[in-house]
């Protein structure tokens, strides 16, 4: 089903706010409908939260964050900085209403009713991939096999299985197997002595997420994209045109529409046009080994919340939820605590000898579905709050938005992610 405006006029030209992963591909897509784009961004390409994370395209275990075991962590284990949740002090009031409303989104009821509505646009995840490939992104996925998520006992494996099978339930076709000790050694022998179990899941892949978005910049811009970098937005206003106003010369120029896409700085210029929702910076980290011997495919340790990616000579290891502002600096413990939870479970070089420490800031929304679509302006239109799946919904977010856009028409995935709700 989807919803539609008889009036609407299609735009001809669209800023888009942000060079991450959602508005590139947005950026993409409209061109594919003869749209001029121009991509505006404070830094550069996936300078926010796409360049350094773990690259997974993971529809499988795209689910939103709200999640009763994140509700087990102790108030003692969110405030220590080793802990995978982490809330540094001290907690204003801005972010306590967040978590309040995050903690009453994490029940089993409500997580199934959001998993629900992410099914639609995770189905077509990976085939919006293949879109940018066969028109001519020349950056291409690779497939995660294996995909393997480690556990120290079968036991610890539980709550894995059973969001699996409930995303399965939900509609998403994922398929996997359980690794006991040998299996899964004889599978990666990379992993530690203290894995003894692991889950292994099919049919998923991953990027180079810099090198990917890098590319995917590279294809809009030589289909006469115009880049906009190093440019602060200070306001969106909606005239008879959408005018976006630069905060460095306080120049206006004017557009027949606006997405905003700036991850987590998007309340700033999203609230104006009736955005009430906040999104939330949940930062994550990430570091890379140089080694000679690399996993076979990704790993994913649960329990830790860390994520290894095999990216050309070099081990990625991401990992850690902290909420936090998206403009702190980084936080050397954050660093040390990934170290230290996967040094015993992964013989691959040591994780001390390490180079490119990042922090990127997820936009986190409290209910974890992400915002995508019109704003009270009908010119100014919103995609961010991903989470962590930025990446991995990215593409499809873009074509879908590229849809309503131009079209005038809300295509039915996008119905449970109504900006305005």
């Amino acid at each position: 089903m989807r919803t539609t405006r008889s009036t609407h006029s299609p735009p001809r030209s669209v800023a888009i706010v942000g060079a991450g992963m959602t508005g590139l591909a947005t950026a993409w897509f409209l061109q594919e409908r003869d749209v001029a784009v121009t991509v505006i961004d404070r830094d550069g390409i996936a300078a926010g939260a796409s360049w350094g994370n773990a690259g997974w395209l993971t529809p499988g275990l795209a689910a939103p964050l709200p999640d009763p075991a994140v509700l087990r962590y102790g108030i003692r284990a969110v405030l220590d900085p080793s802990s995978p949740v982490y809330l540094p002090l001290p907690i204003g009031p801005r972010l306590l209403q967040f978590l309040t409303k995050f903690a009453c989104n994490s029940t089993a009821a409500r997580w199934r009713r959001s998993m629900a509505a992410l099914v639609p646009i995770n189905n077509r995840a990976l085939s919006a991939f293949d879109h940018l490939a066969e028109g001519g992104v020349n950056a291409h996925t690779q497939s995660a096999n294996p995909f393997l998520a480690a556990f120290r006992a079968e036991s610890e494996r539980t709550h894995l299985v059973k969001e699996l099978n409930h995303v399965r339930a939900a509609g998403l076709d994922v398929h996997f197997d359980l690794l006991n000790r040998e299996e899964v050694h004889a599978m990666e022998p990379l992993l530690g002595d203290e894995v003894g179990a692991a889950i292994r899941l099919r049919d998923q892949r991953f990027i180079n997420p810099g090198a990917f978005a890098a590319e995917l910049a590279a294809a809009v811009e030589r289909r006469g994209g115009t880049f906009q970098l190093g440019t602060e937005v200070a306001a969106v206003e909606n005239t008879q045109n959408a005018a976006v106003t630069r905060t460095d010369t306080n120049d206006t120029e004017a557009f027949d529409a606006v997405v905003l896409a700036n991850g987590a700085w998007l309340d700033r210029l999203a609230q104006p046009h009736g955005v009430r929702m906040p999104v939330q910076a949940g930062r994550g980290y990430s570091f890379s080994v140089p080694t000679h011997h690399l996993p076979s495919g990704p790993l994913y340790f649960p329990n830790q919340r860390v994520a290894c990616t095999p990216l050309g000579d070099k081990l990625r290891i991401a990992g850690m939820m902290e909420f936090r502002s998206p403009d702190a600096p980084l936080d050397p413990r954050r660093i040390t605590a990934i170290v230290n939870s996967v040094r015993p479970l992964l013989n691959v070089g040591d994780p001390a000898d390490r180079v490119e420490d990042w922090v990127g800031s997820r936009p986190c929304t409290h209910d974890g579905l992400p915002l995508i679509g019109r704003t009270r302006s009908p010119r100014v239109y919103v995609t961010g709050g991903h989470g962590m799946w930025g990446i991995t919904l990215g593409p499809a977010t873009g074509e879908l938005l590229a849809d309503l856009i131009t079209t005038g028409e809300a295509p039915s995935e996008l119905a449970a992610f109504d900006p305005l709700r």
